[in-house]
């Protein structure tokens, strides 16, 4: 039986899993891996805390996660393979309320993020908040 996510070495399991995945995929891995080149370990850190904060309630994360993705190569195909690899880790290693939240919130997450980028895509004289 799995358990739910329940701690920080939880969440880093599930990062280093969930990134091991997107950083092996055809169409999103060379994306990732040309924006974040050799800063992979900072990269997960920041993504540690931001999980940490967001599922745990243990405010760790300080920071704006949409600015980085805005002028992304990225469109809803991406979204819709990231959110695959997401809910494919966590039904592999959890179950539970959180491992449901985890899952929830990536769909919110990745929903905002389309809508987003679709929109300064579409309108040229827009520019992200930060």
């Amino acid at each position: 039986m799995k358990n739910d996510i329940r701690s920080i070495e939880d969440i880093r399991s599930l990062v280093d899993t969930f990134y091991g995945k997107v950083r092996n995929d055809a169409t999103i891995g060379p994306i990732f891996n040309q924006v974040i080149e050799d800063r992979w370990p900072e990269h997960l850190q920041k993504m540690y805390r931001f999980w940490q904060t967001v599922l745990l309630g243990e405010h760790t994360y300080f920071g704006s996660p949409f600015p980085p993705h805005a002028q992304l190569p990225i469109d809803r195909t991406h979204f819709a393979i990231w959110l695959n690899l997401w809910h494919e880790t966590v039904n592999e290693l959890f179950n539970g309320e959180k491992a449901d939240e985890a899952k929830w919130r990536a769909d919110k997450m990745a929903a905002m993020f389309i809508t987003k980028i679709e929109y300064y895509n579409n309108n040229s004289a827009a520019r992200p908040l930060i």
